[in-house]
């Protein structure tokens, strides 16, 4: 149901901009406080003074690397309802009501009126497994981009001229303790997974999938394990791969495109076990070939290739039976 209160919170690394919007006399109150465990403090206290009770009041955030989650995790175990918006839609909305100063002042009176106008749902935190494996995960990617990085010099230096051998040395020892960095990781990620029931049964419910291999399998058991959806569409819509639809009257016909409006970093992951998936998946085979056969381009028909996959990992996990290729294939 829609709250009276609205409190927009636009984080910064060293502050918190607030204000507070009353929905029912359209009165706003702001307040500047420090990002910190004292400054969270003296948020609830001030919040306190206003007389509000806790469901009458939704705090609106914007992810923002790691800055927002100390205050995300402290508001939400103070009991309020906290939901975070996404950054893309919160810029569409702000140029929708003609909101053109950029200031953290202006965002965080953005913010509640986003809340007071579309009521986005609360944020569910994540169990603490599920948040030490996306922890991890974040890792093993940024140490594989720095392996690849390094490869990528070791090449250039294989083909250059005068290469001083202490060059060629300190790029071979990175890329050994890179990969012996990268090796431990997945250890410890495997060893993760296995140690928890839940974890392992979403894993392994999840590798069934023809076309999902162990790096997919992570990321999506991390996702799921983290966030409750409702539907395979929700899903989908998440990770950003649903088409969108442009046009207008008789005139205005675009071509439908991916919506891209969530994690790029899923989407990326999901490219290749599409471009997998559409010869040894038969559900996705079939949604494939159906779309080229009508005429489709092969990027639109990968798109919907990657949604397909993204249904899949929904349906296994939600059915709790691995994948069976004699599904009723629905396309």
């Amino acid at each position: 149901m829609p709250c009276r209160f609205y409190l927009g919170i636009d984080v910064a690394k060293a502050k918190l901009d607030c204000l507070l919007l009353d929905t029912a006399n359209a009165k706003r109150k702001a307040k500047s406080l420090t990002n910190s465990a004292a400054g969270l403090a003296s948020l609830l206290d001030w919040l306190a003074k206003q007389q509000i009770s806790l469901d009458e009041l939704q705090v609106i955030m914007e992810p923002t690397g790691v800055y927002h989650e100390h205050a995300l995790f402290a508001l939400a175990q103070a009991g309020l309802a906290v939901s975070l918006v996404n950054p893309a839609q919160l810029r569409k909305f702000a140029q929708g009501i003609g909101v053109k100063t950029k200031t953290d002042a202006a965002d965080s009176a953005v913010l509640a009126r986003y809340g007071a106008a579309n009521h986005p749902p609360a944020w569910q935190p994540p169990s603490v497994l599920a948040r030490e494996l996306r922890a991890l995960l974040a890792r093993r990617d940024a140490v594989a981009q720095d392996l690849q990085r390094e490869r990528n010099r070791a090449e250039k230096a294989a083909t250059a001229i005068d290469i001083p051998q202490r060059v060629q040395q300190s790029l071979d020892e990175a890329i050994r303790f890179l990969q012996k960095e990268l090796a431990e990781l997945q250890r410890a990620i495997n060893q993760h997974i296995d140690n928890d029931p839940e974890l392992r049964r979403i894993w392994t419910l999840l590798h069934s999938i023809p076309g999902v291999g162990e790096r997919v399998a992570d990321h999506m058991t991390a996702l799921l394990a983290a966030r409750q959806f409702q539907t395979a569409e929700q899903l989908a819509a998440y990770l950003g791969v649903v088409p969108v639809e442009w046009q207008s009257g008789s005139s205005v016909h675009g071509r439908p495109r991916m919506s891209k409006a969530g994690p790029a970093h899923l989407r990326q992951l999901l490219y290749m076990p599409a471009v997998v998936a559409k010869s040894c998946n038969p559900h996705v085979r079939a949604l494939y070939d159906r779309l080229l056969a009508k005429g489709k381009p092969k990027m639109s028909a990968l798109g919907a290739a990657m949604r397909k996959l993204a249904h899949l990992c929904f349906g296994v996990v939600h059915s709790g039976k691995p994948y069976d290729q004699n599904w009723a294939i629905k396309t």
